[in-house]
């Protein structure tokens, strides 16, 4: 299988998972839950760097996903950890992580 779409299956699990980590979970329990708001700034990180391996081929063919937010939500988590917002991790994970996992599941490889 070609770098780029074991890369998206990478990016989609991490995704996938942040989605079961905060399953049943409201804002204010999130906002309580410092472990899992560690796990899910990892998964954040890992993510963005997942997107930096896709080829830039890749990333250009399918200019409508938000590469470089991505990226560079990855960048603040580590390089501005002081400044991240938990309000801010939940839209990304209420809004942002179902909206993408959307835009990739017509890019995954098919069985």
């Amino acid at each position: 299988m070609p770098r780029d779409q074991e890369t998206l299956l990478d990016i989609v699990r991490f995704a996938q998972e942040i989605l079961d980590l905060t399953k049943g979970m409201d804002e204010d329990t999130f906002a309580k839950n410092r472990p899992t708001q560690l796990a899910i700034l990892y998964e954040i990180a890992v993510m963005g760097e997942a997107v930096k391996r896709l080829s830039p081929e890749f990333r250009a063919n399918h200019g409508a996903i938000p590469w470089k937010e991505i990226a560079g939500m990855r960048d603040k988590v580590i390089h501005q950890y002081d400044r991240v917002k938990i309000a801010v991790v939940w839209q990304v994970i209420m809004v942002d992580i179902p909206f993408l996992l959307r835009q990739l599941e017509p890019l995954l490889p098919q069985p």
